[in-house]
């Protein structure tokens, strides 16, 4: 898949196996993906890093960490080669990842305190400790918050309708992530997670499992932009794919709505840039989004919403202002995609 020279690759982020709490091994998990049209997987079972990383099944496979304390803050930590210890506090945790020249997400920092079941929210609890990034959009927790197993109807809905309980990111979180983004010179990126579990639940006349792999790899899915085509060798596509998402060079997309991924770039005249990038602001700085399909686009520019156009599928908009430009897509009212910021200078 290619836009103006840019090679985008589709892969999923916190993905759970048999070493932690999911139901799929290494084989199985990354048949589902290719199965659902990815090109790369990061695995983040649950304090583990037990998975053997490599290409299977023509995917690549990369592992992390969800350092997962038992009440709150469970970060995923990427590039890591040790375990950290869930026990520790979470600035610590933060600081260890860092020490090992990986990288984090503060995993599902805001799940819903007023569910209706008997799962407690995982959150974030001090958003005085900075992580390096955020997953904005968790699937399976936006399931989670507003499943309801008060009868057996609701329970019915929640699993024959299931993608109809998903709302998109919690605003708290967008608020969090735009206030560190606007904050720091850096981007702090984001990432959209499936955390997918394949759970088996055998306590109903059959047994069931709500989101299998394959369905939760059609869910939500990160696109990334590189400048070149991933390498056979694994270790070096392993290292373009986490450079691309440490740096924020990818687009969160809601493939249950389209699999129709988003173009979108900023030019100056000089040079054109996509997310996660740097450019300079010229007279002709024009930014760029173009879809096969007509949604509803919001463009946000450190934090403030400054132009919402809806039913189109091509948008150039001329800049005049430096800072952090992000795109969200509606479509129907439904969250379809978010960018990472562009930095223009």
């Amino acid at each position: 898949m290619t836009t103006n020279s840019i090679q985008q690759y589709l892969g999923a982020i916190h993905i759970h196996s048999k070493h932690s709490d999911g139901t799929g091994d290494i084989n199985s998990i990354s048949k589902a993906a290719k199965k659902a049209g990815l090109d790369w997987i990061i695995i983040t079972d649950h304090n583990n890093l037990d998975i053997e990383e490599g290409f299977y099944n023509g995917v690549c496979v990369i592992k992390g960490e969800e350092i997962s304390p038992s009440q709150s803050n469970h970060y995923i930590a990427l590039g890591i080669k040790n375990l950290i210890n869930p026990n520790d506090d979470i600035q610590k945790i933060v600081d260890e990842v860092r020490i090992q020249n990986g990288f984090g997400f503060a995993a599902h920092p805001d799940e819903k305190d007023n569910r209706k079941h008997k799962n407690l929210p995982i959150k974030w609890t001090n958003k005085s400790i900075i992580p390096d990034g955020i997953e904005i959009w968790n699937w399976f927790s936006d399931w989670a918050d507003n499943y309801d197993e008060s009868n057996i109807f609701t329970i019915a809905y929640s699993y024959f309708f299931r993608h109809k309980l998903i709302l998109g990111p919690n605003k708290d979180t967008l608020l969090w992530w735009d206030k560190l983004n606007k904050e720091k010179k850096e981007i702090v990126p984001a990432i959209g997670g499936c955390d997918a579990h394949a759970l088996k639940i055998s306590k109903y006349i059959l047994p069931i499992t709500i989101f299998p792999y394959e369905c939760h790899f059609k869910s939500l899915n990160n696109i990334i932009n590189l400048k070149d085509y991933l390498p056979e060798d694994f270790q070096k596509s392993k290292n373009l794919i986490l450079k691309a998402i440490k740096q924020g060079q990818n687009i969160i997309i809601n493939r249950q709505i389209s699999s129709i991924i988003p173009k979108i770039h900023i030019n100056n005249g000089i040079k054109s840039v996509s997310c996660g990038e740097k450019i300079e602001l010229t007279p002709n700085t024009v930014l760029n989004i173009t879809l096969k399909g007509n949604c509803r686009i919001k463009i946000i520019l450190d934090g403030e919403e400054i132009h919402n156009t809806t039913n189109t599928n091509n948008l150039s908009l001329k800049l005049s202002k430096k800072g952090k430009y992000r795109i969200e897509g509606f479509f129907k009212n439904q969250p379809y995609f978010y960018s990472n910021p562009i930095i223009v200078n």
